[in-house]
């Protein structure tokens, strides 16, 4: 009997530490180092310092890396010199690569979702970046949707996590309602990784509508994401709100990829009252 006892007691003591270890792991999932802190979410607090904001000169629209502007104002890249965005205006926290990267595929493939309020506060700085912007209504907030089979498969949309997150810490006294069922993606899609541009815009085509336009006629939308990377996914939902009566559409992402190399510019800039345009490049 005593046996028994402790072969119980022995498999209770196992089985709360696999507990344990599951829901405060030892180790930082992405540099490897004990943590010293009990947390539910698997990375240290250096490897979090890593993961700053964008410091590099961007493009005003679309938020590409750019050649330095130097004391210019509204600096555009290339693309966003030949063709307007559907989007007003996008930005990200940060260069989607590193930690930040790694954060985001705990999140996404691992569904560790204590990274969400991580990456919410991120989102949240690049939404207050564009505050100054918005119009007096109140603002629709409307995530990129999953497919029904990937929300099936993955339990949850990531963009809608990092939304309500960033909502939450910005506040914005009411002022900013998050609907998710505004935006349908119709039919799934294949990775835009290796698609040439043509590619990737046939990709899209057609997989997005608006489920309910009457909610956003006349109405300013921030468009959220996890990550901006071809900007084609984006691009094709800014143009469908657009398309719905949506009078200006925002996007806001916690990552964006950036170019190895610094984009040509188009500088406007105001010289006695005149509006002069410039490109470098």
């Amino acid at each position: 009997m005593a046996a028994k006892h402790v072969a119980c007691a022995s498999w209770m003591y196992d089985a709360a530490e696999c507990l344990f270890a599951t829901l405060f792991p030892a180790d930082c999932r992405l540099c490897g180092d004990p943590l010293l802190n009990i947390s539910r979410l698997p990375v240290c607090p250096e490897c979090l310092a890593a993961m700053p904001p964008i410091a590099v000169s961007t493009c005003a629209v679309c938020g590409e890396r750019l050649l330095s502007p130097y004391l210019v104002t509204e600096p555009r890249c290339g693309m966003c010199r030949r063709v307007e965005p559907p989007f007003a205006r996008a930005t990200a926290y940060g260069s989607y690569e590193g930690g930040l990267r790694e954060l985001l595929h705990l999140l996404k493939y691992e569904a560790i979702r204590p990274a969400a309020s991580v990456l919410g506060r991120m989102l949240s700085e690049a939404i207050s970046a564009l505050q100054p912007s918005f119009g007096d209504a109140r603002l629709l907030v409307v995530p990129v949707p999953l497919h029904r089979e990937k929300l099936r498969q993955r339990g949850f949309n990531q963009a809608e996590l990092l939304a309500r997150e960033a909502i939450k810490i910005v506040g914005a006294n009411g002022r900013m309602l998050l609907n998710s069922r505004i935006l349908e993606r119709r039919r799934p899609t294949q990775s835009q990784t290796g698609l040439t541009r043509h590619q990737r815009r046939e990709n899209v085509r057609g997989a997005f509508a608006v489920a309910t336009p009457g909610e956003i006629a006349g109405r300013e939308v921030l468009l959220v994401d996890d990550v901006f990377t071809t900007g084609t996914t984006l691009s094709e939902c800014a143009r469908i709100l657009r398309r719905a009566g949506a009078s200006k559409v925002w996007v806001a992402t916690v990552a964006r990829t950036l170019k190895a190399d610094a984009q040509p510019m188009e500088v406007r800039q105001r010289s006695e009252g005149n509006l002069a345009v410039a490109a470098n490049g």
